[in-house]
């Protein structure tokens, strides 16, 4: 393994324990707290969540493998069922964040009707849906022997070793990433810039209403009205840094493995070996990160996370309480 080799090696392996612990703790939460599991949008971070974890623990380590012995890993019955499930998994989680972005649109632009239009049975209509069409196109894929393991990303995924189905393929592989990529990442778009048009325009009647009480408070003092204008100014950057962080993450780690996938398509262009790793490390680094984006970094994740770790914390202190005293007890002499 020359240098490059081994940093992907290296980041491929965090990538699968940052994916699993994050995911794992998104599950503890959930069955922990009853508050988020009454929630619509729950059913599909659940969804988004199993299937990282199934990514996680089943095409990540192979792929792995496949880097470090530069080899198959398995045989090609295997290999088949594993590139089935990245290709299932893979739809499922990027019609998973779709479903979210569609969830957070209703919610935003249409508050008054979120209840009726959301319920969660709608949810799971959605749900199975993205289940339907990560389905046909992983079992049309795999009924065609059109998976199988591919050198270019070590891993088992959509392949083609047979030249005489190249034009079935090739139309095969432009129409899936266009349903799914191209689909995901347009629905994304337009729900959230949805979703930022309404934000800004209550921070603009928000600022307006506070710009007009400090008018009309002119014995304020300079320093507070300060802090009102540095917080309208955050106001504002709240919403776009969050739905920048949705589009660009899903962007960032998915665009540039479908672009390989769809530039691999022209034979005349060459592809470096070790871009095809770092395009697919950087696919899977979409498990890792959607935890974090979807999940952890909400208020309400970060209270049960912390109410887990202080409900641990006071079962061991009361464990250890009550070993000392009871060692005490032990030690205190009796009369005979």
């Amino acid at each position: 393994m020359d240098t490059a080799e081994v940093i992907l090696s290296v980041l491929m392996v965090v990538i699968i324990v940052v994916s699993l612990l994050s995911n794992v703790l998104v599950l503890i939460c959930f069955v922990y707290n009853p508050e988020i599991r009454k929630q619509v949008p729950c059913l599909f971070n659940l969804n988004l969540t199993f299937c990282n974890l199934l990514l996680t623990v089943s095409n990540m380590p192979l792929t792995l493998v496949g880097l470090v012995s530069k080899a198959q890993p398995g045989g090609d019955g295997f290999c088949q069922i594993v590139g089935f499930l990245e290709t299932f998994l893979s739809t499922n989680s990027m019609l998973s964040m779709a479903a979210l972005s569609i969830d957070r649109w209703i919610a935003v632009v249409f508050p008054l009707r979120y209840h009726s239009k959301m319920r969660h049975k709608d949810a799971a209509f959605v749900l199975g849906y993205t289940w339907a069409h990560s389905m046909s196109f992983s079992t049309v894929a795999t009924c065609l022997s059109w998976v199988g393991y591919h050198r270019l990303y070590a891993s088992c995924t959509l392949s083609n070793p047979r030249a005489s189905s190249r034009t079935q393929f090739v139309i095969f592989t432009v129409f899936f990433h266009s349903f799914t990529f191209l689909l995901s990442f347009i629905v994304l778009c337009f729900t959230y810039l949805k979703v930022l048009k309404v934000a800004r325009f209550h921070c603009k009647r928000i600022d307006v209403i506070t710009m007009q009480t400090l008018v009309l408070l002119v014995d304020i003092h300079p320093s507070v009205r300060q802090r009102c204008l540095e917080e309208q100014k955050r106001r504002r950057q709240r919403a776009t840094r969050k739905i920048s962080t949705f589009i660009g993450t899903f962007m960032l780690c998915f665009a540039p493995y479908v672009i390989t996938r769809i530039v691999e398509l022209f034979p005349a262009v060459p592809i470096n070996p070790h871009w095809g790793i770092v395009s697919k490390c950087l696919a899977y680094s979409k498990a890792a990160c959607d935890p974090f984006v979807y999940s952890l970094l909400r208020h309400q994740y970060k209270k049960t996370c912390m109410d887990i770790v202080n409900r641990l914390l006071k079962r061991s202190s009361s464990n250890e309480s009550g070993g000392r005293l009871e060692n005490q007890g032990n030690s205190i002499p009796t009369a005979e």
